[in-house]
């Protein structure tokens, strides 16, 4: 009998495959990294076809973990890196060119151009984005003028694109036989391309960037049966039936399911999105407007987003880049080795500064910098970036909604540092909380699939399996809270302007 639901999650810097069942608790896992490649400073790619070749591993390893078989799963959720754009020839198979993350900043020349005509917030009316390297359209543009002979094969029909959902969809499905060219809304309005209020493509945004309409994935809902995978091996006749970008899959996972109820994803990046419901919310204070779900037939939900480039990341570059730390749970204790920051802040702008900023002409920084400051404290200071960046977008979303954040719900891989869980709650001035499924982003996934085939039978199952690990309450004096917020501000405004144009 099938008693379980799968997920993938194919994340920046791994790709994972999550089982679980009927209570939302994780069942089995298998995890595989793959590449992160760097050609040049500013450029971030992963290889498209290693990270499918991973994809097939860690299904087959999760069944294998705990002697499961193909029948005991009833469906299948992919979430993924949203804004990582991948182009690939439709007869071969093969990717152009390798994946461009989201981090990349190559795009900056493509951006400002686009900007001249409109500004900034050129796009923002319909698509609820700023212009940025973040998002994929102007990544696909890339490719197409950089990429010897790709641009006549898009115009002649024979490319595709699509984020990194279309890409294991569509080879899951059958890839040149007859692979699922589709996508999700929560995925499409990451592109620069969909219109937020139809959920279709604007045509005149792929015009502006020169790229044919044939080559974007159809859009379909976040929760539906979209095909059988066709590949030999795991999940062999399997229905996919749920897709969403990784943070609204964090999202939904978390049973954020009404207007007004939030979290926070601390992963690569740090991601909180507030539900507006199904009334979109356009942000005045840098902010992203994006869809949040769509199940089946109902009326789409967006949210408000606010985007953080670097917080996990900013560990593994102090364990690969500094070799400070050899292990990434190691920070915690070297951090709570000293008592504060030491006067040390780090700001990092590696891919420039996104919400509530969107400055791509930052960089990093540490400042205050003494004889004093050892190691210990650049720790700590790491740490506090996260939370201090987390208070910035959450200070935005209370100025758009008009309505003061009460609590927090936290989730990813840095939730397990306590240390940096409690700071978050000082700095806020707020409770923190963690789920008992902390890794909520592939939960969110196999609900939207479950729901799908009526696994689940309604969103008031994924609110009742729902269930708090710890609370973190704040304590911290008031007036500090307010000055080292201060400085953290003051320690970001260096960042800018140290990219000058050419």
């Amino acid at each position: 009998m099938s008693q379980y639901v799968a997920a993938i999650d194919q994340g920046t810097t791994s790709t994972r495959c999550m089982i679980f069942d009927h209570s939302g608790r994780v069942v089995s896992v298998d995890q595989r990294e793959h590449k992160q490649i760097f050609p040049q400073a500013g450029w971030v790619e992963h290889d498209p076809e290693e990270v499918w070749r991973n994809t097939r591993e860690v299904c087959a390893g999760a069944l294998a973990k705990k002697d499961l078989v193909t029948s005991d799963v009833v469906a299948v959720g992919i979430t993924n890196q949203r804004e990582t754009a991948v182009v690939w020839d439709r007869t071969t198979g093969k990717p152009v060119y390798n994946a461009i993350v989201w981090q990349d900043t190559r795009t900056d020349r493509i951006v400002d151009e686009l900007g001249r005509d409109g500004g900034p917030d050129r796009y923002r009316a319909r698509t609820g984005l700023p212009l940025a390297t973040y998002f994929s359209g102007p990544k696909v543009k890339w490719i197409l003028d950089n990429v010897d002979g790709a641009r006549a094969k898009a115009e002649a029909g024979d490319l595709l694109f699509g984020n990194m959902d279309t890409w294991v969809l569509w080879n899951a499905t059958g890839g040149p036989n007859g692979g699922l060219h589709y996508t999700d809304p929560t995925n499409a309005s990451r592109t620069m391309l969909m219109d937020l209020d139809t959920l279709s493509w604007a045509e005149d945004h792929a015009a502006d960037m020169g790229i044919p309409v044939s080559m974007l994935p159809e859009i379909r809902s976040s929760s539906e049966v979209y095909g059988n995978i066709r590949e030999r091996g795991a999940f062999a006749g399997l229905p996919v039936a749920g897709i969403l970008g990784d943070q609204q899959a964090a999202t939904f996972g978390q049973a954020c399911l009404s207007p007004g109820e939030a979290k926070n994803t601390y992963g690569t990046g740090n991601f909180v999105l507030l539900n507006t419901g199904t009334e979109k919310v356009m942000s005045e204070n840098g902010l992203l407007t994006t869809v949040c779900y769509k199940i089946g037939d109902n009326d789409a939900v967006y949210a408000l987003e606010g985007s953080i480039a670097v917080t996990g990341s900013l560990v593994q570059w102090l364990r690969d880049n500094l070799g400070i730390i050899a292990a990434a749970p190691e920070i915690e204790p070297l951090a709570r080795s000293v008592d504060d920051n030491g006067g040390a802040y780090f700001v990092p702008a590696f891919s420039g500064l996104f919400a509530p900023y969107w400055r791509s002409d930052a960089r990093g920084a540490i400042v205050g910098l003494t004889r004093f400051v050892s190691k210990g404290h650049i720790a700590r200071a790491v740490l506090e970036a996260t939370a201090f960046q987390s208070r910035e977008v959450i200070d935005a979303m209370n100025a758009d909604s008009g309505v003061a954040l009460t609590s927090l719900k936290v989730d990813g891989g840095m939730v397990a540092n306590e240390l940096l869980m409690q700071f978050q709650a000082d700095i806020l001035g707020v409770p923190v909380i963690r789920p008992v499924v902390a890794e909520t982003t592939a939960l969110g996934a196999a609900y939207a699939a479950g729901l799908a085939v009526g696994f689940w039978g309604s969103e008031d199952d994924i609110r009742t399996n729902w269930a708090q690990d710890k609370q973190w309450d704040p304590d911290m004096d008031e007036a500090h809270r307010e000055k080292i917020y201060r400085t953290w501000k003051k320690a970001v405004t260096k960042t800018f302007d140290w990219v000058e144009a050419e």
